[in-house]
């Protein structure tokens, strides 16, 4: 009889161990261990150890009810095999619904709790696992993007160097030509002087021929070819068509070439006259100032030399202000391998409601409604991520001025995706937008990925 006593008080006791510790997390229960008396993890107070669950709240921390509600402050773990375990607060334990999927928070209340922990992790396990895949993808995409940046940045180099080298030529250009201006205005400033003086003695005569033949003969060699008089010699009758090299030939005295000697005896007569051929106009420049056929042709010469310095002018502003524009963008970081610079040609769009939304990366943000009006919604800022990923973040700044005062804005975070894309936008505040913009140059390797319980 004394033994099935004994047998009996140690089944109650395992009983009521069990019971104690519910609600704790394997590293809390060397706190709970069967001894005389508890000390509430807090220090705060010594009770006896039979009044841990026992339904009221002796310790200010709570942490002598893990397992019931009797604590406003208490916390009650689940253990959630199969799943991640959590703690929920004490108030919730046998309240009737089940917030533990492994139903360990209702114990002993009315409700039928089913242990959904296992689908719900394989749930997440699969979710994990996709994720992972996407990653993988990601990072090998990116690693494309890296490759393909860097040989951009280098074809964006040898651009610069091009482009920089034919500015040089065409500086050396430029100065040749308007030396060239400024012989032919000067050539027609003297025959005109010569004129108004009466002055058409053989010396005016023959500085006027050497300074035509000067002005006709573009690579100053001292002769007169045949490509020469293609180029600034043209029929009366059309000057459009141009003369065809059998009329060259025949106006260079059936040769080649033609010296200045050559010129003076025969074809000076002949452009002079102007009956079938003449000094080709500049294109748009006035026309003949009078009728003495030298002035004609000092006029015709400084037209031509003046059309000729403008387009050089023009090439070489155009190829500048390609060099600065190039120059501002080989200026912004494109990461530290270079992987954003892909986007730098790119735009998203996205439509959201009556809005379509357009994202151009390292230049702006705009806004454009239904009705066709196009708002900006700020420019090319900076990166703004954290100090451990800057590029996570971009901002731009001072788009068109907000109703409320101050300047439209846009922070765009980038997130990890296969895909480049931008995948939303919102206005949390009134004229200052967020978007989610999507692709993989923004994946980042992940060392360890939290786990997932999985004991059966």
């Amino acid at each position: 009889m004394r033994l099935h006593i004994i047998i009996a008080v140690v089944f109650w006791r395992g009983f009521v161990d069990s019971r104690k510790i519910r609600g704790i997390s394997s590293s809390y229960k060397r706190f709970y261990r069967e001894r005389k008396s508890f000390l509430c993890i807090d220090g705060s107070k010594i009770i006896p150890f039979e009044q841990v669950n026992d339904d009221y709240c002796d310790c200010e921390d709570g942490s002598d009810e893990p397992g019931t509600s009797a604590c406003p402050n208490g916390r009650f773990y689940c253990t959630n095999l199969g799943f991640r375990p959590h703690y929920i607060p004490s108030s919730r334990v046998n309240d009737g619904i089940c917030d533990c999927c492994d139903a360990s928070d209702e114990y002993n209340s009315h409700a039928r709790c089913q242990n959904t922990c296992w689908n719900l992790g394989q749930r997440e396990r699969a979710y994990v696992e996709g994720q992972m895949r996407a990653l993988d993808e990601g990072l090998q995409l990116k690693q494309q993007l890296i490759e393909e940046g860097v040989l951009l940045w280098r074809e964006k180099q040898a651009q610069l160097r091009e482009l920089q080298q034919v500015a040089e030529d065409l500086q050396i250009k430029l100065e040749e030509h308007r030396r060239r201006k400024h012989e032919a205005d000067r050539l027609k400033e003297q025959t005109l002087k010569a004129l108004e003086a009466g002055d058409s003695s053989f010396s005016h005569r023959n500085r006027t021929v050497s300074s035509v033949f000067r002005l006709l003969d573009s690579n100053k060699d001292g002769s007169l070819t045949v490509d020469e008089v293609q180029a600034k010699v043209a029929l009366v009758r059309d000057e459009e068509q141009g003369l065809s090299e059998d009329e060259a030939v025949a106006l260079l005295g059936g040769g080649r070439q033609m010296d200045l000697t050559m010129f003076q005896h025969k074809l000076w007569d002949t452009l002079t006259n102007g009956d079938s051929v003449k000094i080709k106009e500049a294109h748009g420049a006035p026309g003949s100032v009078g009728e003495d056929p030298h002035l004609k042709a000092a006029d015709r010469a400084a037209e031509w030399e003046a059309s000729n310095l403008k387009k050089v002018e023009e090439a070489y502003e155009t190829v500048n202000m390609e060099i600065s524009d190039l120059r501002k963008k080989l200026a912004i970081d494109y990461g530290t391998d270079w992987e954003f610079l892909f986007l730098n040609t790119q735009c998203y769009k996205l439509k959201v409601y009556e809005y379509s939304y357009t994202l151009c990366p390292f230049n702006q943000v705009t806004q454009k409604s239904t009705a066709g009006t196009e708002v900006s919604l700020g420019r090319w800022g900076m990166w703004s991520g954290t100090p451990k990923n800057q590029y996570s973040q971009m901002v731009y700044e001072n788009g068109e001025p907000c109703w409320q005062g101050g300047s439209r804005s846009t922070t765009v975070t980038l997130t990890c995706g296969t895909e480049t894309a931008l995948r939303s936008v919102k206005e949390p505040s009134k004229c200052q937008y967020i978007m989610d913009f999507q692709t993989p140059v923004a994946c980042q390797p992940v060392l360890k990925q939290p786990g997932i319980h999985s004991e059966l």
